[in-house]
């Protein structure tokens, strides 16, 4: 099983970002896709992770999308189990409360890997200080 981890910047006002949350739990869900996404309305870091074939497509529309620029790629491994049991996403609302969101991205992190844990909790906590 694959699981790839990215950053990219938003081209979007919060409706675009509102479809793109929304595409992204529809194809996952069809292709067997689980991870994470967070978003805070301007900067997207996402886990995917499943099927080779299908994690790799996915990846190939995210980066077809105008609505995504200054795509990284911070982490391709192969991995024996899936570190995000449940497909789940992590959306903050411009004046959402920081601490709130914080504690919703530890808990829907609590069972990743130490690496992935923290590369969530630390890009929340940036992006909150932001």
């Amino acid at each position: 099983m694959l699981q790839l981890i990215y950053v990219s910047t938003a081209r979007a006002n919060d409706a675009d970002c509102a479809a793109i949350l929304a595409t992204s739990r529809e194809n996952n869900g069809r292709d067997g896709i689980t991870g994470l996404l967070y978003s805070d309305g301007k900067r997207f870091l996402q886990a995917l992770e499943g099927p080779e074939d299908r994690v790799e497509a996915a990846l190939a529309r995210i980066q077809a999308d105008p609505r995504h620029r200054a795509i990284v790629l911070l982490s391709r491994r192969t991995v024996d189990h899936r570190d995000f049991g449940d497909w789940a996403m992590a959306h903050r609302l411009p004046g959402a409360d920081g601490d709130l969101f914080l504690a919703r991205v530890a808990q829907l992190v609590a069972q990743a890997s130490p690496d992935v844990r923290a590369t969530f909790e630390g890009f929340a906590e940036a992006r909150r200080a932001a």
